[in-house]
Parts: C-alpha cells; sequence; structure tokens
C-alpha cells in the first residue's frame, strides 16, 4: 500500500525554510493504491481506492487528538479531468531546470505537496524574523534567467506573510529571475473590494499593487473573494477554482440526485452556488436570505426555496467565524433538511468558528488546504482535501505556455462508477 507522509509544519514565528524536502517520489507498484475512510456524525464509514504516488518525507505526522479525515490527491484521482491533462504533449518536465518552486512559512505542508506532484525539489531559501519582528530573507540558490514560482498565501497572519511575500519577490528580482509568479492559494483582503460606506479603503488593490510593485510578473490565485479583484492587478492573473477537487469528493457520496439542494449561505454566493450546482447533476437551489449589521456578525432572516426532507449543500469561498453558514445551517434544519454538508475553499476559521461548526449542525465539513489547519482546529466533522496537484498542474502548463482553462483540458460527464445514484459530474 503505498502512503503520503508529511513533515509537520513549524509553529514558531521564527522559521527557516532553509533545508530542501526530499526529491523522492516514485511510483511503488506498476498499479500502486491507498485506501482512506471517513467516519462522519452517524458512524458510517466510507472507504475510497484510488491511485497514489509515495513521496518519502522526513517525518509523519503525529496528532494526539486526533486528525481530520484527509483524502490524498494525486495525478490518477482528484479531478478527473488532470488524467487527459497530463497525457497532452509537453516539454520534457523531469529534465526541466528552468522552474524554480520555493515556500514561505505561512503553509510548508502544501508547497511540499506541489513539489512532490511536479517532480521537483523546493528551493533553498532562508527566512527568519529578527528580534524586533523585521523579516529576513535570502535565497540561497542561483535563480538567474530561472522562472520562480513562490508558494505563499496571505492567510493569518495576514500581514506578517504579505510582507514576507512582497519580500521574497523583491529577493527574486534582486537575483535576476526571468519570470517571478506569486503563488498566492488564499489572498487576503480580498473581501475589502469596494466601498460600501464612506472614507473606507479598498485594501484589495493596494494589496495588488505592492505585490505588483515589489517585482511580481503574474499571479497565480485561488477562488478569489470576488472576480473583480483581478482586475486591481497591472499584471496577468490566473485564477483557478477549487471547485473540481470538492466536487469529486461528493461524488463519492451515496446521496440520490434528486435528495440534494445546494444552498447559498447569502446572496452574494448565488452564482458560486448555481455554477456548483449545475455540476451536481443540475441540483435545485436554495437561497439563505441574511442581514449583516456588522463586520463578522450576520442574521439570517428567511430561507429561499425547498430543502425538505432533502440533503442541502452549502457553498461558500470561505469560513471565518462561521457566524453566516452556522445560523443558514440553523435554519435549514428549522425548514426540515435531513443533512447539511459544508463545502469550501479557504477554511479561515477564526474563534469562535471551531464550536459553531462542531455543534452538531453539520453533517461533514469539507474544506482545503489553501489555509493550513491548526491542530487544535479539528473536529470528527472536517474534512480536509488537497488542491496540491491542481496548483502543481497549473504551474506546470504556466510554464509550458499551455492553457490553463479546464474547459480547454478537457470537457466530459463522468458517471461515478459505483454511485451510479448521484448521477454525474461534468467539468
Amino acid at each position: 500500500m503505498a502512503s503520503l507522509t508529511m513533515p509537520r509544519p513549524s509553529q514558531s514565528t521564527s522559521a527557516s525554510c532553509s533545508s530542501p524536502i526530499p526529491s523522492r517520489c516514485s511510483f511503488g507498484d506498476q498499479n500502486p493504491t491507498f485506501s482512506f475512510s471517513f467516519r462522519d456524525s452517524r458512524s458510517r464509514v466510507h472507504v475510497c481506492n484510488a491511485a497514489a504516488v509515495r513521496c518519502d518525507m522526513a517525518e509523519a505526522l503525529n496528532f494526539p487528538n486526533g486528525k481530520p479525515n484527509i483524502p490524498v490527491l494525486n495525478e490518477r484521482t482528484l479531478p478527473k479531468f488532470l488524467e487527459t491533462a497530463r497525457m497532452e504533449k509537453t516539454v520534457n518536465r523531469t529534465t526541466n531546470n528552468r522552474i524554480k518552486l520555493f515556500s514561505g512559512t505561512a503553509n510548508p505542508a502544501l508547497s511540499q505537496e506541489i513539489a512532490c506532484y511536479m517532480g521537483v525539489e523546493l528551493g533553498k531559501i532562508n527566512i527568519k524574523r529578527f528580534a524586533d519582528g523585521e523579516i529576513y530573507v535570502q535565497l540561497q540558490e542561483s535563480v538567474r534567467g530561472c522562472d520562480v514560482y513562490l508558494v505563499q498565501p496571505t492567510c493569518p497572519l495576514a500581514n506578517e506573510n504579505l510582507m514576507e511575500l512582497l519580500i521574497m519577490i523583491d529577493a527574486c528580482r534582486r537575483a535576476s529571475a526571468k519570470n517571478i509568479t506569486a503563488v498566492i492559494p488564499y489572498f487576503g483582503y480580498a473581501r475589502a473590494d469596494r466601498k460600501t460606506q464612506g472614507r473606507e479603503s479598498i485594501a484589495a488593490k493596494l494589496v495588488a499593487n505592492l505585490i505588483t510593485e515589489a517585482g511580481a510578473d503574474r499571479v497565480l490565485a485561488c477562488d478569489l473573494h470576488s472576480g473583480q479583484s483581478m482586475g486591481y492587478f497591472d499584471i496577468p492573473v490566473d485564477h483557478v477554482y477549487c471547485q473540481p477537487v470538492i466536487l469529486d469528493y461528493l461524488a463519492s457520496k451515496t446521496v440520490s440526485s434528486n435528495d440534494l439542494v445546494v444552498v447559498s449561505p447569502d446572496v452574494g454566493g448565488v452564482a458560486r452556488a448555481r455554477a456548483f450546482a449545475k455540476k451536481l447533476s443540475d441540483a435545485p437551489l436554495a437561497i439563505v436570505d441574511k442581514r449583516r449589521h456588522g463586520h463578522n456578525v450576520a442574521e439570517v432572516m428567511n430561507l429561499i426555496g425547498d430543502v425538505k426532507g432533502k440533503v442541502a449543500v452549502m457553498v461558500d469561498d470561505m469560513i471565518d467565524t462561521a457566524g453566516t453558514i452556522a445560523k443558514g445551517a440553523a435554519l435549514l434544519h428549522q425548514e426540515g433538511a435531513r443533512e447539511v454538508y459544508a463545502c469550501c475553499t479557504h477554511a479561515v476559521f477564526s474563534p469562535p468558528a471551531i464550536e459553531r461548526l462542531s455543534g452538531g449542525l453539520f453533517q461533514e465539513v469539507i474544506v482545503t488546504n489553501t489555509i493550513p489547519v491548526a491542530e487544535k482546529n479539528y473536529f470528527p466533522e472536517l474534512t480536509v482535501l488537497s488542491i496540491a496537484n491542481l496548483l502543481g498542474e497549473t504551474i506546470w502548463r504556466v510554464h509550458d505556455d499551455c492553457s490553463i482553462a479546464f474547459a480547454s483540458w478537457i470537457r466530459l460527464s463522468i458517471l461515478r462508477g459505483g454511485n451510479p445514484e448521484i448521477g454525474h459530474v461534468e467539468w
């Protein structure tokens, strides 16, 4: 049985990334497989089998308090369209030494998974904090004439990680890198994308200017809070949607498509939820109407749509304090929903999110690893999906000057084997 283990990310704010990850990423048997299981709040166990890549890391994760279900993505599993995408003719990736991948300290585990998928080593970089809190960055290998990709989400602590990213970009620019791409799985300040009151700042535009002026040539971001944020940059932005990862996982559930309803937790997320529902056998849509009285404070008012006796899947781009999605789930239960699932890309999980999410309202909370989830924030209903393969394939395609539009990679309808009840997932 092939397995994937990762070293524990350092919890210290004074971290050093000077040592590269092991470079051994190999296929074991001709058709290696792995199994993972997840247990929901009703003690049902589901097992999925898929081909896996063996990646020997330095140290296995050890979680004394238990860990959430973490299905591992690889070249032969999620999402399915990558199977055909990888078969397309591209340059010889195994011998390409003009691409450099560096990780900041915000999410080193994700960076290691991306490097493993791509078959490259993380670049050697020294990042540390001085006694007064200033950040020091030094590249410990040459990047002259190389295409450099810097993986650094601007997740909490947002200001620290943003400043670290800017200094990393500046270091690469001064080291004569040919192209610098900032890979930002979670783009902080994205919610400050417009003025809702007088005399407010549009911080998303400010951050875009900072990244551009620091020397970045391109930005690769995942599930931006609003599409107009791409227009704030004066450089190309590749916007990657993580829907395929979550959709493929949901397709493994033994839920009839007739019992499924996709729910938007607010009016602003209707377009996102509608696109999500269309890919889940064109499931019906429901909308939670809310009134927000202040930042991080929400009050649910009404439900538009029918959820009685159905399995409700709530879809959002992020979960911060979980006020909106928790109150929405409570309303869905009041309206007769049989089960409620929460799906989001970015698990910000600011207090008191964990108390709200683990309070019994949700059958399962499905997130991705764009933001590292601390051990103290694990709870039984949590499932973390990896987007490393999605980002790794996107990086290769940007480097190879190929299209990254999913529709141009492959268009197909997948009838899920072993689960005909759920219908099909369309890419």
